[in-house]
């Protein structure tokens, strides 16, 4: 499958019509684009300011790199990492709780690989939010803004939207290498009925600043979960699910299409061979040197590695699981090792944690034993490696669940929970966190936050916080104005 070209084309067009470009410069430049690239993407414009106020938060860039994990369609807390097992038949559900290895914690039954591995994360129960919406939640998370901005549109994203997480690191973030800061696998969240999910880019700040979005599974209206162990469909309509996971392959131009790895490795040895031309036209036509930088990615062993996960050894695969969770989380992995700073993992397209219906056997059976297993070998990989303490790891939501169990009969043959933007559990590791570590507090039916209330906004700081983004950092937009980066305080007690 080809990376995402998304408002790219024009760009490659440009270029491939220049003039003075002989056909084999020409080739290397049109594969900019062959990664979903435009020199925007690889842009020197970034803001940060100086060093941090004596006075900030300990964990001030302890990260080097964040692993964001995004779980559309609404994680229910009650039956991940709040049970609320003395509430009431209707409120608590059919999941029972186990204990962890930090006393007093306990979480769903159904997560027993995280359990055993509890002082290495930490919870935040109490974290809040206005809306019971899907497209505003997505764009709340995503952008750590409760607000919505001007002209927002819940059927499309706009370019008056708030610049999303990995789009601000994307700005804001020290470049460390030739990959882009940040990167979104393994697609894109769009809607059952084909709409791409707003929040998810650059917004007001342009799409140069659009993250890049590594496309390595397909779009399935009707199919959900960890595919192939674990495809499901919430309605019980039996369709199958002929989706494959795989390595982004490369694509020229022009139909020049390849298929096989033999070809693109030939391609690959062609572009080394052709770097110095390509030096030489950057600077005779002034092309800019982030471009020509974005081209020597595609020499680059490790981003090729990176992306082709579904080979890796038999031990690895068997510790991540092999299904678009576990392959996802390894590919994380291996570009946190390429040096990307921010990696945005969405397990599962949208509406594949949407749990109205059908939800007890859903979560048993496809969605927690894939998310355990897999979150699980990614603490333990990075822990192993002595990474765990520089990678950021949090996992989020655009909401939680209702604290009632309802009964949607119309669509669903068994009960399950609606949308609840009041409150959800999200959890962070590493970077600086401190494991075995609870933030806040839900009340005794799981509904709203009686202790330590956190807003998207304290979420978002305190990624930036980690990276070492310092409070004062601001962006310029077209019109020359500043805009601040941080719109809260890094969530207090959690490093």
């Amino acid at each position: 499958m080809s990376l995402r070209r998304d408002n790219h084309a024009r760009t490659a067009n440009h270029l491939w019509s220049h003039t003075a470009c002989a056909r084999r410069t020409a080739l290397q430049v049109g594969a900019i684009s062959i990664l979903g690239l435009g020199g925007n993407h690889l842009t020197g414009l970034r803001q940060a300011s100086a060093a941090p106020s004596a006075n900030a938060a300990t964990g001030f860039g302890r990260a080097k790199s964040c692993i964001f994990i995004f779980l559309s369609g609404g994680l229910s807390q009650h039956e991940s990492f709040d049970p609320k097992p003395n509430a009431p038949e209707n409120v608590r559900g059919e999941f029972k709780p186990i204990s962890t290895q930090t006393p007093g914690l306990q979480i769903c039954e159904y997560l027993p690989m995280l359990a055993q591995r509890s002082q290495s994360w930490a919870l935040c129960r109490s974290l809040t939010h206005g809306s019971n919406d899907h497209s505003a939640g997505h764009h709340i998370m995503l952008t750590g803004r409760s607000d919505l901005p001007r002209g927002f549109q819940v059927t499309s994203p706009s370019r008056t939207d708030y610049p999303s997480i990995p789009a601000m690191v994307s700005r804001v973030g020290p470049q460390r290498n030739n990959l882009p800061p940040a990167a979104i696998i393994p697609e894109r969240l769009i809607h059952s009925t084909g709409r791409i999910i707003p929040g998810q880019d650059g917004g007001e700040m342009g799409s140069q600043f659009d993250p890049w979005t590594i496309e390595a599974a397909s779009f399935h209206n009707m199919s959900y979960g960890a595919f192939p162990e674990y495809s499901f469909d919430h309605q019980q309509r039996g369709k199958p699910d002929p989706r494959k996971f795989q390595a982004p392959q490369l694509s020229l131009p022009h139909g020049l299409g390849m298929t096989s790895v033999a070809d693109r490795l030939r391609l690959l040895e062609s572009l080394r061979s052709q770097r110095e031309s390509l030096h030489m036209a950057a600077e005779s036509q002034k092309f800019d040197q982030l471009r020509e930088r974005a081209v020597s990615m595609l020499t680059d062993a490790k981003i090729h590695q990176a992306l082709d996960v579904t080979v890796a050894n038999e031990k690895t695969l068997d510790n991540y699981g092999r299904n678009a969770f576990g392959w996802s989380l390894l590919m994380a992995r291996r570009l946190v090792d390429s040096g990307v700073q921010l990696i945005q993992v969405n397990l599962g397209n949208n509406e594949t944690w949407d749990t109205h219906g059908n939800a007890f056997p859903h979560l048993k059976d496809s969605l927690l034993p894939p998310f355990d297993r897999s979150l699980s070998a990614l603490l333990d990989d990075l822990q192993a490696s002595g990474q765990l303490d520089e990678t950021l790891v949090v996992v989020a939501s655009e909401f939680g669940r209702t604290p009632m169990i309802s009964h949607l009969r119309e669509h669903y043959k068994l009960p399950g929970r609606d949308h609840w933007g009041a409150v959800q559990s999200v959890l962070f590791a590493g970077g600086g966190v401190r494991g075995g570590n609870v933030i806040g507090a839900s009340d005794a039916q799981g509904g709203n936050p009686i202790d330590q209330p956190v807003k998207p906004e304290n979420f978002a700081a305190t990624i930036y916080h980690a990276l070492g983004i310092a409070p004062s950092t601001t962006w310029v937009d077209a019109q020359s104005r500043p805009h601040a980066v941080y719109h809260g305080q890094p969530i207090d007690g959690l490093m």
